[in-house]
């Protein structure tokens, strides 16, 4: 008999800002209802979700779990649901949590012992484990088995856990701050990057077909090009798209609708947030455009350095509107033109 799938959820964990505000359970609730089940009906990554296509089915025909996958890439682009369709694909029960929610060795083997042959263990961020718990878990995953210490000096003996095969999937938006050694230990490894406008706007259509929102194309387009590439930010916006052409519109998302709903967000025409601009701003004002470190830029703005490491730079960097040099980080032209300071060049010799 087929076993019956159990989705678990230890805790969850999102870091966001303005346009990526911290998810509520109502927000939890909503991108669950949106998520794909198939990976055909993943949209973009395409080379990714072909890949993992492929060693889904060789592990079927083989009757094989998986080897464990590493998923990096900015936040919102897909991680978890990745994870979720490759489990739902394999029809194997999922367990989740995150790097900082194991805070120790007994609770790594709390979680392990409790898996079943060809379970999935979902860490999210997973470079944030601690070193103690890390080494826990490398005999977990080249050998399915994990040793634990009990008591302590001339009382302390070693106990045994045989585990059963499981796949780990592990996601992390900062891929360079693993470690060697746990990196070593997965087997497939995959980036996932920013969204162009086309799948975004095939995003927006389908989730608000799911919604049952009234949406033309030039509307979807409008919401994706201000998502910053990010298929979370896609849906969060047509929520706020939702409300505003709810009560000042009729309920219909047009692309002027759209235009003036995120107007009011303060969610430029090419995504910028407040945070955003004020990362810009706050360069350009008291440092001059750059260069500057990154932890003297968070200090005057009073935001986490990781928070503009992982959430604020990609983008920006992405849309050329800073760039890091060996001295730290510089606003770009581009970044000039933006803020609305067309004598770039004035500017560079009076700095």
């Amino acid at each position: 008999m087929m076993k019956e799938k159990r989705k678990k959820i230890i805790i969850p964990n999102n870091r966001e800002k303005i346009v990526e505000e911290k998810e509520t359970e109502e927000d939890v609730i909503f991108n669950i209802s949106l998520r794909p089940k198939k990976l055909k009906d993943f949209i973009g990554q395409r080379d990714t979700a072909e890949n993992l296509i492929i060693s889904i089915e060789a592990a079927k025909k083989r009757k094989d779990p998986l080897e464990h996958i590493l998923l990096s890439g900015p936040p919102g682009l897909g991680k978890t649901s990745l994870a979720h369709v490759i489990a739902n694909e394999m029809n194997a029960s999922i367990t989740s949590t995150s790097g900082p929610a194991i805070e120790r060795a007994g609770d790594l083997i709390g979680i392990l012992t409790n898996l079943s042959e060809g379970d999935i263990l979902f860490i999210d961020e997973i470079h944030r484990l601690t070193n103690v718990v890390e080494e826990y878990l490398y005999p977990a995953m080249e050998n399915f088995e994990i040793d634990f210490i009990i008591d302590k000096g001339p009382y302390a003996k070693t106990v045994k856990f045989n585990l059963k095969r499981f796949t780990l999937i592990g996601a992390t938006t900062r891929s360079g701050l693993l470690t060697a050694p746990l990196r070593g230990r997965f087997g497939m490894f995959h980036h996932l990057d920013f969204y162009e406008d086309e799948p975004l706007m095939k995003i927006a259509k389908r989730s608000a077909k799911i919604l049952n929102i009234q949406i033309d194309k030039e509307g979807a387009l409008e919401i994706a090009r201000r998502s910053r590439g990010t298929p979370r930010i896609v849906n969060r916006l047509l929520r706020r798209v939702r409300d505003w052409s709810d009560v000042k519109a009729d309920s219909k998302i047009t692309r002027e609708t759209a235009k003036a709903a995120l107007k009011i967000h303060g969610i430029d025409e090419i995504g910028l947030d407040f945070i955003d601009r004020k990362v810009l701003n706050a360069m350009h004002t008291s440092y001059k455009g750059g260069p500057v470190g990154i932890e003297a830029l968070a200090s005057t703005m009073n935001e986490e350095a990781d928070t503009i490491v992982d959430v604020v730079e990609p983008f920006l960097l992405k849309k050329g509107l800073i760039k890091r040099t060996p001295r730290g980080r510089e606003l770009t032209e581009l970044a000039y033109e933006h803020l609305g300071i067309s004598n770039y060049k004035e500017q560079k010799e009076l700095f």
